[in-house]
């Protein structure tokens, strides 16, 4: 009985393809080294909050009450652009480069880590830069008697141009949102 010749196995023509969407897989862990530089930044804001609060208690007495206020003000300033970083981190790393599966049943695991869609991401996002620009204006207004009428107008402008984007982001992602 002769055998039928047997044809090797027909090269795919995908082959170049898989490999190249392989690399473009894999290049998500570009990202790695920025979200490690976002963390180093998180120890600069620590050496500034430290630093803001030293200044408040070795002053305490001779401060005036606004002085005081503003001071308050830029550390609560400065945790909040700490804990949008911390969104960032943990919501950018999961979503784009990698799941930290291993911190599933972690006890101090953030709820909602690992929840935090890029929508939910660009809210929270545009919403933590509105409450910084407000806490940046109350600053602003503490300290009225030394800014001219034209810088506190482009500050009240700015905001509200920061609130009047977010409150449209939100709209817009909120009839997207529907339409699904």
């Amino acid at each position: 009985m002769e055998s039928e010749p047997t044809n090797p196995a027909p090269r795919r023509s995908g082959d170049a393809e898989h490999y190249f969407e392989h690399f473009l897989f894999g290049s998500r862990w570009i990202m790695a080294p920025v979200y490690l530089g976002l963390v180093l930044a998180m120890l600069l804001l620590l050496y500034k909050f430290g630093a803001e609060l030293v200044h408040l208690f070795s002053d305490i007495f001779t401060l005036e009450e606004s002085e005081v206020i503003i001071g308050v003000l830029t550390l609560v300033d400065v945790a909040l652009i700490m804990n949008l970083l911390i969104i960032i981190i943990f919501s950018g790393y999961e979503n784009f480069v990698s799941k930290m599966e291993d911190l599933q049943s972690h006890h101090d695991r953030p709820e909602w880590m690992g929840h935090i869609g890029f929508t939910d991401l660009k809210i929270k996002v545009i919403g933590s830069i509105v409450a910084i620009s407000g806490i940046e204006l109350l600053k602003s207004f503490m300290n009225v008697e030394n800014l001219s009428d034209r810088d506190l107008a482009w500050m009240v402008g700015i905001h509200l141009t920061f609130v009047i984007s977010g409150v449209l982001y939100a709209v817009m992602d909120r009839l997207q949102g529907k339409g699904h």
